[in-house]
């Protein structure tokens, strides 16, 4: 075997686990049933409270059920209405999605929200997105017309401005196949390395569009976006939030952030409905 072959295996094995990261690991069932706790309830009707419905859009190797176990209820319990989808799935791989390319994904999410504002008879609609699903729906906003249709947009730990996969990603001019690998296989995976052609697109201009709130939650003990702060966006009706800053305890990580975290919780609610915010403390995890 030829040496440059010999280390490009272990790489490539060091990308994928590292990308497996950028959202929550599944469980075994599928994810096409709706979940006993209440979400995906096409009858649901939005309180004069809260208005507009929420839906959750999971990121890279997640799904519309595992990915929402924990934040799904917590918003249902508070009197949303919330939807979930699956995006980017690849012929032949099951369970895992959001692994498509992202201008596709964002397409799927486009047409999900026009049927959940059909179903609910809302005009607008709020995005809270983990990874990926924080990201891909700028997409969406920027180029499908997005930014009629939803009032704000929550991003858990998104990958806004790409990662280098704690350097990871620096390697790869140096392994010939490797992007290959990533495009012809995992286009979202590609599509998420910082300075990618997706990326560069996105934020061409300005990172948000006018009309829509931003609300970046991070923390910096990310090990997957990184450098964390590349999570940040910039211009107007943007709130960017380091976990830290509100409690200097919580030590949730990329995936703990979006898969339990009540402080993270929390503070979504206060970004779904900013004129009745509480302050997000480390006693937030009892609310």
């Amino acid at each position: 075997m030829l040496p440059w072959i010999r280390a490009l295996r272990p790489l490539t094995a060091l990308l994928l686990a590292a990308a497996i990261a950028l959202v929550p690991a599944t469980t075994a069932h599928a994810a096409d049933a709706r979940p006993a706790s209440g979400w995906n309830d096409y009858t649901c009707k939005p309180s004069a409270a809260h208005p507009r419905p929420v839906v959750l859009v999971h990121g890279t190797f997640g799904n519309s059920v595992d990915n929402w176990l924990g934040l799904a209820p917590y918003l249902k319990n508070r009197g949303y209405c919330v939807f979930s989808l699956d995006y980017g799935q690849l012929p032949g791989v099951p369970l895992f999605n959001g692994l498509g390319p992202v201008e596709k994904s964002a397409e799927q999410l486009a047409a999900h929200v026009d049927k959940v504002l059909a179903a609910t008879g809302a005009s607008e609609t709020d995005l809270v997105g983990h990874s990926q699903g924080g990201m891909m729906p700028r997409y969406y906003l920027k180029f499908l017309g997005g930014a009629a249709e939803v009032n704000a947009l929550v991003g858990i730990a998104p990958s806004n401005h790409g990662t280098t996969l704690s350097g990871l990603t620096n390697l790869l001019p140096y392994f010939p196949g490797v992007e290959d690998l990533l495009n012809g296989h995992t286009p979202a995976l590609a599509d998420q390395v910082a300075g990618s052609d997706l990326l560069t697109k996105l934020n061409a201009g300005g990172d948000t569009v006018p009309g829509v709130r931003y609300t970046v939650l991070a923390t910096k003990y990310d090990e997957v976006v990184t450098p964390y702060r590349s999570q940040f966006l910039d211009g107007p009706g943007v709130r960017n939030v380091v976990l830290q800053d509100l409690c200097p305890l919580d030590l949730s990580e990329h995936l703990a952030i979006g898969l339990f975290d009540r402080i993270a919780f929390h503070e979504v609610t206060n970004a779904l409905d900013p004129a009745h915010a509480t302050p997000t403390t480390c006693a937030s995890v009892f609310g």
